[in-house]
């Protein structure tokens, strides 16, 4: 499910997802020169002579740290070497207590430009009413753009890199598990100061992003207006789904439908016109026109709903939306890539990604994925599916949910019940409580948990949107409709509240404030999937029975798979990128539907029966998320992983949730090993999943 970027704790700027891994030598705009390696030697000499031979290793280091970030507006060459030999702290009672400064500081400033960029997101993010001009303005504004320029302008940066160890991805990997929490405390304050990426730059990326999400935010397809191929209505009047999360849960709930068969494949020919940008512009976010996606074709509509959006036309135009799904792509490409000069240890956003945020390299997640992938259990779990469903397989039914127990129950069925139970925002955050105690959390830590978290209702499909101080709260969103919160919008507060949880214990309950978080989006992914799982259960509609665990092991398998091939698509495209900086968005969506297909054709085809499919390029984080799809099936992964971990100790589920989030921003290995006992593998998921099909001969 969508999720708000992540806290700002670290970070502390809104393009928090580009921080670089450290620089191993001098960045974009340094000083560098004669003169400044003159001063450095210097001042090493210096500081050796008066804190002696104990501290020449820190001093080597901060002095090499500082220098490699320096630029001529810091300061001549003087002016270094009188910085570094007044601001370098021995090992002592000052520098424990400049430590402490820094996590409390940091925290304050990182907490409240968090905030901040909530409360300026509200009309965009919020269904508080029509989307004013002036609401995109205040989104795309960042709070924070400046704020690493601040800090190195006032010099607080260089005092954190002169007298704490900036650390390699190796580094982390090989030696972080022997690290003392203080030592993985350090190494997050000076990540904060690895770099320093212009404050041009960052808000011209917070801007790119902030329009893409805009543009997806108000992609709707009203489906009582969808005609089949007969020109039937298929819908009910007023369902208004967003792309891909509503037309893709949409698709889903059809599989408890007796004739929901037709409704999915009409479903799956609106995908593939959206992917293609074949989709006529009329007709997005429009209840005043029909729209017969067979043949493509548009006529205005007999039937008005009941409100109309501001702006919408009842021109009977069949034009093609034009390529604005991949220019808004493409966008925060080019945004990203001013970035790069300023990263040279990972001048890319892939490299950025994969090697500082997730802190795996894309081989290795590139692994993962075809491990599941390539695994015959593919073949072997489709012909369960297909014997299932007592039909040949299509295309949508890579999104097939018949292991679930929702399974039992129609989409109507469960709207009737959500929408009962929550006609309110206000409904679901007072029952909070009661669903974090039948989760297995203590009276005391489930009111605490609520009290710390702020239920809203959503413009978009939903997200949660973390505090990154203590005394602040999270944010629960999801669209809750006239008639209340249907299914689909309480499956995806579950999602939510999991991640609040985990925000929540990982902000105002952790030993260190520079820890605050999880390793990667990938782990909060898997911690609100844990919730997510239990959705049910919360409405007392399901409880486990023999058959509960290996149901588990072929729906994640299944959802797993499909996935993964959503992230290889993804990755794929801003591989494209790079290696085509000057193509035009319409040549890069000719790449990203070839793309598609082809991830298609190596790893679908043989397993569903069909070649040439694009629909794994629907999903609309590839659009406004800057490569946030790798995080789901990794997110899966981690989460079968811990769900295990969690059955083997269900009595202290609330315990062993709390225990783990407040484990903080390790590595993500070093996090596994702590939090389960074992590294991230796929392979737990396949044994699982074969010893499931042993059980449905």
């Amino acid at each position: 499910m969508p999720r708000r970027r992540p806290p700002l704790a670290a970070a502390l700027v809104l393009a928090g997802l580009l921080l670089p891994a450290p620089l191993p030598r001098a960045a974009a705009g340094s000083t560098g020169g004669a003169a400044l390696e003159a001063a450095a030697q210097a001042a090493r000499a210096s500081l050796l002579a008066r804190h002696g031979e104990a501290e020449s290793e820190r001093i080597d280091r901060g002095v090499a740290q500082v220098q490699a970030l320096w630029r001529a507006e810091d300061g001549d060459a003087a002016s270094f070497a009188a910085f570094v030999e007044q601001e370098f702290l021995p090992r002592g009672e000052a520098l424990d207590a400049s430590f402490a400064r820094f996590e409390f500081a940091l925290e304050r400033m990182g907490g409240y430009l968090t905030s901040l960029a909530r409360d300026l997101r509200r009309g965009v993010d919020l269904e508080i009413g029509p989307i004013l001009p002036l609401d995109r303005r205040l989104a795309a504004y960042s709070p924070g753009a400046h704020f690493s320029e601040d800090m190195f302008a006032s010099r607080i940066a260089f005092v954190a890199l002169l007298n704490f160890p900036l650390t390699t991805l190796e580094q982390r990997l090989a030696e972080g598990m022997g690290w003392s929490r203080r030592q993985w405390a350090e190494a997050r304050l000076t990540s904060t100061f690895d770099t320093r990426i212009p404050a041009q730059v960052n808000q011209a990326i917070n801007e790119a992003m902030a329009a893409a999400d805009s543009y997806i935010n108000a992609y709707n397809i009203y489906m009582h207006h969808l005609l089949d191929e007969r020109g039937r209505r298929l819908f009910p009047e007023g369902l208004r789904l967003i792309t891909h999360w509503g037309l893709r849960d949409e698709l889903k709930a059809r599989y408890a439908d007796p004739d929901g068969l037709p409704r999915q494949r009409l479903i799956q020919k609106v995908m593939e016109r959206i992917v293609r940008q074949e989709i006529p512009a009329a007709v997005i976010n429009n209840p005043l026109l029909d729209w017969k996606p067979s043949d493509n074709t548009v006529t205005i509509s007999k039937i008005r709903d009941a409100e109309a959006p501001a702006g919408a036309t009842a021109v009977a135009e069949a034009a093609r939306e034009d390529d604005a799904r991949y220019r808004h792509w493409r966008s925060i490409y080019l945004a990203a890539r001013q970035a790069d000069p300023y990263t040279p240890a990972n001048p890319s956003l892939m490299a950025r990604r994969f090697n500082d945020n997730r802190e795996i390299p894309e081989a290795g997640v590139r692994a993962l994925f075809e491990s599941v992938l390539t695994s015959p259990l593919g073949g072997k779990v489709a012909a369960l599916v297909s014997q299932r469903l007592g039909r040949p397989l299509e295309p949508f039914d890579i999104w097939y949910v018949g292991f679930r127990p929702r399974g039992r129950y129609t989409e109507e069925e469960l709207d009737a019940r959500t929408r009962q139970r929550y006609p309110t925002a206000e409904a679901y955050a007072a029952d909070m409580p009661r669903m974090l105690q039948e989760l297995g959390f203590s009276p005391a830590r489930a009111r605490f948990l609520a009290d710390h978290i702020v239920v809203e209702p959503s413009r978009g499909a939903g997200h949660a949107f973390g505090a990154a101080r203590r005394d602040d709260k999270a944010h629960l969103r999801t669209r809750v409709g006239q008639g209340g919160m249907d299914y689909k919008g309480y499956n995806i507060a579950v999602h939510e509240m999991g991640h609040n949880v985990e925000q929540v214990f990982s902000v105002t309950s952790i030993d260190h404030t520079l820890l605050q978080g999880v390793p990667n989006t990938a782990f909060t992914e898997a911690l609100a999937f844990v919730f997510q799982a239990r959705d049910l259960e919360l409405l007392g509609l399901a409880g486990q029975d023999a058959a509960a665990e290996h149901l588990r092991a072929l729906e994640t398998f299944w959802a797993t798979r499909e996935i993964a091939g959503v992230a290889l698509v993804d990755m794929g495209a801003w591989n494209w990128l790079y290696q085509n900086p000057d193509a035009t968005p319409t040549a890069f969506r000719e790449a990203v539907v070839g793309i598609a297909v082809d991830v298609w054709n190596r790893y679908f085809a043989g397993v569903m029966g069909v070649r040439d499919v694009p629909l794994l390029a629907i999903y609309s984080h590839m659009v406004d998320g800057a490569l946030y799809t790798p995080d789901y099936p990794l997110g899966h992964l981690i989460a079968f992983q811990i769900e295990s971990h969690f059955r083997a100790h269900q009595e202290a589920f609330g315990a062993e949730f709390e225990r783990i989030c407040k484990l903080g921003r390790l590595t993500p290995d070093a996090w596994m090993r702590q939090a389960v006992g074992s590294p991230l593998s796929a392979e737990p998921l396949l044994a699982a999943t074969e010893a499931a099909l042993t059980a449905f001969p």
